[in-house]
């Protein structure tokens, strides 16, 4: 995809246009060097659209099925462990990083 900024637009506007509708070229519009919008063909905003109105976030029903799910599988998985539970992944992250952190100040 191509950057142009948003003098050159000023300047240039009927031909980017063109490169953008006949060229399908989609089109970066930089102000400042940090992109701020795109220009794109209305074929491509179009599919843009009928993407955005297929896909929805999931219901609160698909939420709560999927949290069903996962701790059908946790406790499906605590069965195969013979019941030995999971260590707390916060709680080990936690005492990594305080190991590093020793390690780096050449404490540990």
């Amino acid at each position: 995809m191509n950057t142009v900024g948003i003098a050159e637009i000023k300047r240039s506007i009927s031909t980017i246009v063109n490169r953008v509708a006949f060229g399908r070229e989609r089109i970066i519009l930089t102000s400042r060097g940090k992109p701020k919008a795109a220009l794109v063909s209305i074929e491509d905003l179009q599919k843009l659209e009928a993407l955005e109105s297929t896909t929805s976030p999931p219901s609160r029903t698909q939420r709560k099925a999927a949290l069903a799910m996962a701790q059908a599988v946790r406790e499906m998985t605590l069965a195969r462990r013979g019941g030995v539970p999971f260590s707390d992944v916060a709680e080990d992250l936690r005492r990594l990083r305080e190991e590093r952190d020793l390690e780096l100040a050449g404490v540990h």
